[in-house]
């Protein structure tokens, strides 16, 4: 069975968040972006815990089906913690398969935070001693490091991170499968980095509104929709098909830059201004590109031999934003997205037909402009120090914008 599966999301109890992310919201917002098996989120906060136990009634091999799609029990915990003299913060992924579970998960990890006050809670604890205490509740308890490159609360972080999985996770590096490579990389960035190999790559929305649903995630042929299933596929990367991925520079950290200012650099300017904003001489936010050429041990381009594939795709709301050159949440994009989502029924369906058929469906500014899209003839004004990037069209490129089949990581 073909599953989509998004693994990484925030209820209303997260900060920051819509409150129509409950369990109801989630769902019919997942059936809008095609998405047949969705993460709870946030399950360690009490109140979300206990709607949780409410509406998911019903359980069938570790998954929850609800409203025509299938829930899995996932949260996301923050560590903070000192390593070698140095403050480290990271986030986590963390997947259960069951509530008895997932309650012991609260009050283990209840020991070391304040549960009650975010969705996403901030626990004083190492990702080692995490991992030591998830694992030693049950074996089947599945822990992603989230979003690894993000300079702040990720695994590999410019800010707070470290160099290697087993300078965070320790005796436990053995138990870490995979890795969620955030907004601001793909599974090509990765590639470069051969210690990288190991690990499946997967790719989540970490969504706080449902618009964002499904903006990344994954895509299984599963013999059965369980929780077990789930995570061999992830595992032996065996039935994991692809991935759907954000483009690079669409994520708010891929370049380095300092927002205050209206700074955005490559990794080599940033590297010749010696990291400093050339505005404020205060240090730049250095981003996810420069952080993994770091690392990298090999050349862009370089494909494993079990490397699961991805597909780009951008928001349709920001396609035909920038098509209908409308805000997007203007009358004429809102009713242009409902024809899409009608004619094919969801948004990923957009992206898996033909440029016929999204030629029928769609007006001629914004069927050019999806094809641009699935062919990669787009540009982009590059995220940076929290500013999303900016998706170009057409011929007309600002000075700013930067080449995607152009740039390469060896001029970095």
């Amino acid at each position: 069975m073909r599953v989509v599966a998004d693994l990484h999301l925030h209820s209303k109890y997260a900060r920051g968040t819509s409150p129509k992310c409950d369990i109801r919201g989630l769902a019919e917002g997942a059936k809008i972006k095609g998405i047949n098996l969705i993460a709870t989120g946030d399950f360690t906060h009490p109140a979300y815990f206990q709607e949780i136990r409410r509406e998911l009634k019903n359980e069938s091999g570790g998954v929850f089906p609800y409203r025509g799609v299938n829930f899995i029990l996932s949260t996301e915990l923050s560590v903070i913690y000192q390593l070698n003299g140095k403050t480290k913060k990271m986030h986590h992924v963390v997947m259960v398969p069951s509530l008895d579970i997932a309650e012991q998960v609260i009050d283990a990890v209840g020991k070391f935070g304040d549960l009650r006050s975010d969705g996403r809670p901030m626990l004083k604890m190492s990702s080692a001693q995490l991992a030591d205490e998830l694992f030693s509740i049950s074996e089947k308890v599945v822990l992603i490091p989230a979003h690894v490159w993000t300079p702040w609360f990720s695994l590999f972080g410019s800010s707070s991170g470290v160099d290697s999985v087993e300078e965070a996770f320790e005796e436990h590096s053995r138990r870490i499968f995979a890795l969620e490579t955030g907004l601001s990389s793909d599974p090509e960035m990765n590639w470069m980095l051969s210690s990288l190999d190991r690990y499946a790559l997967v790719s989540n929305s970490d969504a706080h509104s449902l618009e964002k649903l499904g903006r990344e995630a994954n895509v299984l042929e599963l013999p059965d929709v369980s929780y077990d299933s789930l995570v061999d596929a992830i595992k032996s990367r065996r039935g994991f098909a692809k991935t759907y991925e954000f483009y690079p520079e669409e994520g708010k950290y891929h370049y380095d830059g300092h927002r205050k200012c209206g700074v955005v650099m490559s990794p080599q300017e940033s590297i010749q201004g010696n990291l400093l904003c050339p505005v404020c001489r205060k240090k730049l936010t250095i981003g996810v590109l420069h952080r993994i050429v770091e690392l990298a041990d090999r050349k862009q381009g370089f494909h494993p031999e079990n490397a699961v594939d991805f597909q780009y795709t951008v928001p349709l709301t920001t396609v035909i934003s920038r098509a209908l050159g409308k805000g997007e949440k203007t009358k004429s994009v809102l009713e242009e997205y409902s024809r899409l989502i009608r004619y094919f029924g969801s948004e990923f369906s957009v992206y898996e037909a033909k440029s016929s058929q999204i030629r029928l469906a769609a007006s001629p500014e914004v069927a050019e402009a999806l094809i641009r899209v699935m062919e990669g003839r787009v540009r982009w004004v590059p995220g940076h120090d929290g500013v999303f990037g900016k998706l170009i069209l057409g011929d007309n490129i600002s000075k700013d914008a930067i080449d995607k089949k152009q740039s390469s990581l060896d001029d970095f």
